[in-house]
């Protein structure tokens, strides 16, 4: 039988070779220098410019970027088209994809005010074409803060240890930045004394349970559990489609991220990322190093091997039993975050780069930050081949409701190398997940308003409440933009149809992970005409074909071909909802396509010779 050890080993070796001699090649070709100051130092406001030291920021991007898609992605493929195609993915197109991405698109905004890649982009085509990628990215992220809000939401559902120590965390957090920047305590006692608050409130949170509504049947909570409420809650919106319990947190959490977004980022996000970290490196970290103990000594309780009912390779249109789903390209846009993901660019060229205290950090913090996503990805994988492949994972083909199980579970059996018994590994790495899930959620509605507000205009960044009178002023405000953003999103989930967002928003995503690399493409070749273009050009050359192909699948044969000519979509609701789609989808794809037009262009008239759009910038 095949030991799960094989999965970890290949993306070590990868990502090492990667770290160790592609990122210092792409540090030295993008001249990175200590010696000039960052946007965070030269543009402090106390408010989104805030220079945080290297494990803080690490802290906060790590926890950023390492949404549920990682998770949810891999799974999913891996129940699909088997393990070997999913770990190829994750192994090699990280490194050389999806790091780089990361990496250009925090060391460009850092090079222009800590500004948006929309607005990079701006500077060399023009702002037509900074308002179509900032209007794309803006959309993207409604699509991010509904997705991440539901699995929040699910996740609770399922794990009510996880809101108590959600709601610990996120109160430590507050008292830690109180502590760190308005008492200005010392940094690494402070650190052992929150994180080890942390740790603890993982331990309440798993003695100490609680949901809104109770379940009924055999999904009711553990014995134990506080319920707040009587009933089921089925009287709350959305309780139908994705059961009381559920439709009561999505709310919750969606004020939580409106209300966090608006925040200085020294009162949550900075020390919540930091502090949170500790709890996903253990968990990324500790079941990485299980994996590797319980292989070699053998201390674990059942054997760490990949379960007989998940195959290397299951065929080019995927698992028996499931609607036909050929691996090229949808393989590309299923796993997504493991690899290579927009939303990292908007997270880079966001919060990150108007808190790099220098330009070195850059390195481990883009190449590397995205190397552990890959590592998150490479331990969702394991979880699945360890669990097996449960019915659940075989109707759904994977999905959140295979995915989140999957993990947890098989999750618990690898971390019994440790010692830890499975009661306690289970629940704890579903607090790994609510951890990630949280952060990113947040980090994106605030993405979403810095989006807005390069669109827009402003005066200083994140000082516009929102209710100074205008449409300007309310569209881009601190607090009202996040609050739009969440009740579009909130519209999303409750309308029924969020099952089917998720191909949509793998799609958006990878199709704007391309246009970031084409941002970098351009600015690299508007900087020095010297400069090769093969590093960010090739990846954003095949993203862009794989991202197209998969939204044309799934425009033309599963929305408009399935699902309204031979009917499967079912009442009117649902060929509205399919008809929606297959317009979002051509949109997508016209204004990518459009872009990479114009983008051509402007390397074009560099390359040969002839005056650019514009000047390209070294702020």
């Amino acid at each position: 039988m095949t030991q799960v050890i094989w999965i970890v080993a290949a993306v070590l070796v990868t990502f090492s070779l990667g770290y160790v001699g592609y990122s210092k090649y792409l540090s030295r070709f993008v001249d990175i220098d200590d010696s000039r100051d960052t946007p965070a130092h030269k543009y402090e406001d106390g408010q989104e410019y805030v220079p945080a030291k290297k494990p803080v920021l690490l802290g906060h991007h790590f926890s950023s970027i390492a949404g549920g898609a990682p998770i949810v992605g891999p799974i999913t493929a891996g129940a699909i088209w088997g393990w070997a195609p999913a770990l190829a993915w994750v192994a090699i197109g990280n490194p050389l994809m999806g790091a780089v991405h990361d990496f250009i698109s925090l060391s460009g905004s850092m090079r222009h005010e800590g500004k948006s890649i929309g607005y990079i982009i701006g500077e060399y085509v023009g702002e037509r074409g900074k308002n179509m990628l900032l209007w794309f990215a803006f959309l993207t992220i409604i699509l991010v803060v509904a997705v991440f809000a539901l699995v929040v939401g699910i996740v609770l559902n399922a794990y009510p240890s996880a809101a108590t120590a959600s709601f610990v965390y996120i109160a430590l957090a507050v008292v830690f930045g109180v502590y760190l920047y308005q008492l200005d305590g010392p940094f690494i006692p402070g650190t052992i004394v929150f994180v080890a608050g942390v740790f603890a409130g993982v331990w309440l949170g798993i003695q100490y349970p609680f949901a809104f509504f109770e379940l009924a049947g055999e999904a009711a909570h553990p014995a134990g559990t506080f319920i707040l409420f009587d009933g089921t809650g089925s009287w709350v919106p959305g309780a139908g489609a994705l059961g009381g319990n559920t439709a009561a947190w999505v709310p919750v959490i969606l004020v939580y991220a409106a209300a966090a977004s608006a925040l200085p980022v020294w009162v949550l996000l900075q020390p919540r990322d930091y502090l949170s970290s500790f709890l996903l490196y253990a968990g990324v970290g500790g079941a990485l190093v299980a994996i590797v103990v319980g292989t070699f000594l053998g201390t674990s309780s059942e054997p760490l091997v990949i379960a007989d009912s998940i195959q290397p390779f299951t065929g080019f249109l995927g698992v028996e039993g499931r609607a036909p789903y050929p691996l090229f390209p949808m393989l590309f846009v299923t796993i997504a975050c493991g690899t290579i993901s927009g939303f990292h660019s908007l997270v880079s060229s966001g919060t990150t780069a108007k808190q790099l205290n220098k330009e070195s950090d850059a390195r481990l913090i883009g190449y590397g930050g995205m190397l552990g996503e890959g590592l998150l990805a490479a331990v969702a994988l394991s979880t699945l081949a360890i669990a097996g492949l449960g019915s659940t994972v075989i109707e759904q083909g994977g999905g959140i409701g295979g995915a989140l199980p999957n993990f947890a579970a098989g999750g618990g059996v690898i971390l019994t190398s440790l010692g830890i018994p499975a009661s306690y590994g289970g629940p704890f790495m579903a607090l790994v997940l609510v951890s990630f899930l949280l952060t990113s959620t947040d980090t994106a509605a605030r993405l979403g308003r810095y989006m807005m507000e390069e669109i827009v205009g402003t005066q200083g960044s994140g000082t516009d409440t929102g209710f100074s009178g205008g449409l300007g002023s309310f569209a881009r405000g601190r607090y009202t933009n996040p609050a739009v953003q969440c009740l579009v999103a909130y519209v999303l989930i409750i309308s029924g149809e969020w099952s089917t967002l998720w191909a949509l928003f793998g799609s958006a995503n990878q199709l704007l992970a391309a246009l970031a690399l084409l941002t970098g493409t351009v600015w690299l070749a508007n900087w020095d005409e010297t400069k090769q273009l093969v590093s960010t050009g090739v990846p954003m050359a095949v993203m862009v074909v794989i991202t197209v192909l998969a939204l044309g699948f799934l425009a033309g044969y599963q929305w408009l071909y399935v699902g309204l000519i031979q009917g499967t979509a079912g009442g009117i609701g649902g060929q509205i909802s399919m008809a929606v789609r297959i317009v979002l989808a051509v949109v997508l794809v016209y204004l990518a396509l459009s872009l990479v037009r114009i983008g051509y262009g402007n390397i074009s008239d560099v390359r040969g010779g002839r005056e650019p759009a514009a000047e390209p910038s070294d702020d």
